[in-house]
């Protein structure tokens, strides 16, 4: 019996749970009994990372197992339009009979294909499938942890807490700043306040692992727990450093993991594309850039990563090129703008207190140049993020430095580790391929020439024999059909997002289908980054 599969995902966090103290810094302060359990009964990734430290330039790289930097998804809200080869790998696992779900965000940084999911809305659930011996692939995304959370207003809060009881609560005057952080009350708050909605997380997780258990299906479901970067904060998210990139992952397989163990090996959410793939039997595509890192058996690859990359490029109205190689110990950084501060102005994020608290702190210092003083308002550690330009390269060791806030690119004990992780970058860049290296608007012509969106060719289907075959002439097209007639949803524009709008039922075409008696049948077209083709009707009513 194949196994069935289960993602929990949720925003914006570093493994600041439970289960990660004494791992992570900080992680002792976390209330995460439920997810503390699953890693107790299955595995804990300690080495784990996104490959971009932002939301949507990440889940397209989990989406397609690619690195953004090659299939132009790198910047943060973009439309990218990957090769031709480049598919949603829950297609593959469609083909091969799992019926897929997703609960409830897309944000691949190009719209969600309609051959991507059987449904994706915030009531999709296993509990769709059309059988119970149907295998599925479901995935739920928590959403309280975003952010966007954190800064709330206390009603809303509130509203998040409801589950949490205040002896559930962390109180501020305990939080483990790391030191690049001011201490200040509002800043405090902040980090109780991400900690609060990580306690709120894990009840949800919880809550999804019980309907799982109540319908008997736990000893044969993979079950994956999963942040899609690091924290919400400054310096952190949409940063490649650690606090920007290093994720809690947990797997539980039963019988196949053994309980309660540890990976130290190196691995990248990227990779949980080519792992579910691996799991489910299907053979992961020679394309993808991403490693299972288990297989269909349950036993660990015998290739495990050295190095793992990341990346940083536009977010929002922030232009900046950063690229990071990180191996067991050492992170390398390369500022390609150096002359550009850290800490640019990028409107999303200034509304968080802990960078207000910068802000004003970094604009006191300059009240005291303007007096003759010397400032003294941030440490020389805080001053760093807030300093005007950076260096060309920065290099930590994150054995005796976690925060990263040594760098030891100009030292000389370090030079030749400093030269091995720069030759590893480079042969990345050259081997994968580097978009952000493109001007974008330059990119942009490239993808869409005048600003023309491209669109997928109208399938060509055929009857024979009583069946329906169908065929798109656009190179990468994927096909779907359906016995949902057209909705007035179909022409509403899609979300910033990209989630899909219609509520039709599509189907992934990958073989003939049989011609139904009396019913109409509507095809259509799609390819990433392309619009999609216009419907064909055929059947009884075309």
């Amino acid at each position: 019996m194949r196994p069935n599969i289960l993602w929990i995902s949720c925003e914006d966090i570093n493994p600041d749970l439970g289960c990660y103290s004494g791992v992570y810094p900080g992680a002792e302060y976390a209330r995460t009994p439920n997810l503390d359990r699953l890693a107790g009964d299955g595995a804990r990734f300690d080495m784990a990372f996104a490959v971009t430290p932002v939301c949507a330039p990440s889940r397209s790289s989990i989406i397609t197992g690619m690195y953004p930097t090659s299939i132009g998804t790198m910047h943060m809200r973009s439309r990218g339009v990957p090769p031709p080869e480049v598919r949603c790998f829950t297609e593959y696992l469609r083909e091969a009979g799992y019926h897929c779900t997703n609960n409830a965000k897309t944000d691949y940084n190009f719209d969600a294909p309609i051959t991507a999911w059987d449904e994706s809305s915030n009531r999709a659930h296993w509990r769709s499938r059309p059988s119970p011996d149907t295998p599925f692939f479901a995935v739920f995304n928590i959403l309280v942890t975003h952010e966007s959370q954190i800064r709330v207003p206390d009603d809303v809060y509130e509203r998040n807490m409801r589950d949490v009881p205040p002896e559930e609560r962390h109180d501020p005057a305990k939080a483990p700043l790391p030191p690049y952080y001011p201490d200040t009350p509002l800043v405090r708050k902040d980090w109780a306040r991400y900690s609060d909605n990580i306690t709120a997380m894990d009840k949800q997780a919880g809550a999804i692992l019980r309907q799982l258990e109540e319908d008997g299906l736990a000893g044969n479901t993979v079950v994956f727990f999963w942040g899609d970067h690091g924290r919400g904060l400054p310096r952190a998210k949409r940063w490649p450093y650690d606090s920007g990139l290093r994720v809690p992952l947990i797997v539980r397989w039963p019988g196949k993991v053994p309980a309660g163990s540890v990976r130290s090996d190196l691995v990248t959410l990227m990779d949980l594309s080519a792992t579910v793939l691996s799991i489910a039997g299907v053979q992961v595509p020679k394309h993808m850039h991403a490693r299972p890192f288990y297989t269909s058996r349950g036993t660990i690859p015998s290739r495990p990563r050295t190095v793992v990359f990341g990346h940083r490029d536009r977010m929002d109205e922030a232009c900046d090129t950063v690229r990071s190689v990180r191996d067991s110990r050492y992170r390398y950084i390369r500022n390609l703008h150096p002359d550009r501060p850290y800490a640019q102005h990028n409107a999303y994020g200034e509304v968080t207190p802990t960078m207000q608290e910068l802000r004003r702190l970094h604009a006191e210092e300059a009240a005291d140049l303007g007096r003759g003083r010397i400032p003294n308002a941030l440490t020389p550690v805080q001053r760093l993020f807030m300093a005007a330009s950076k260096p060309d390269e920065e290099l930590y060791d994150l054995q005796a430095d976690p925060h990263e806030v040594r760098n030891l690119a100009g030292d000389p004990e370090h030079a030749r580790i400093l030269r091995r992780l720069r030759r590893e970058l480079e042969r990345w860049q050259r081997e994968c391929g580097d978009l952000g290296l493109i001007p974008e608007a330059e990119l942009i012509e490239r993808f869409r020439p005048g600003g023309v969106w491209p669109v997928t060719d109208a399938p060509e289907v055929r009857l024979a024999n009583g069946r329906f075959t169908a065929s798109c002439s656009t190179p990468g097209a994927s096909l779907a059909y359906t016995f949902d007639p057209p909705s007035p949803d179909d022409d509403r524009p899609r979300s910033p997002t990209g989630e899909p709008t219609t509520a039709r039922r599509w189907h992934l075409y990958s073989r003939p289908i049989e011609a139904p008696v009396g019913r109409t049948v509507w095809f259509r077209a799609c390819r990433l980054g392309y619009r999609d083709s216009s419907d064909v009707k055929v059947g009884a009513e075309s």
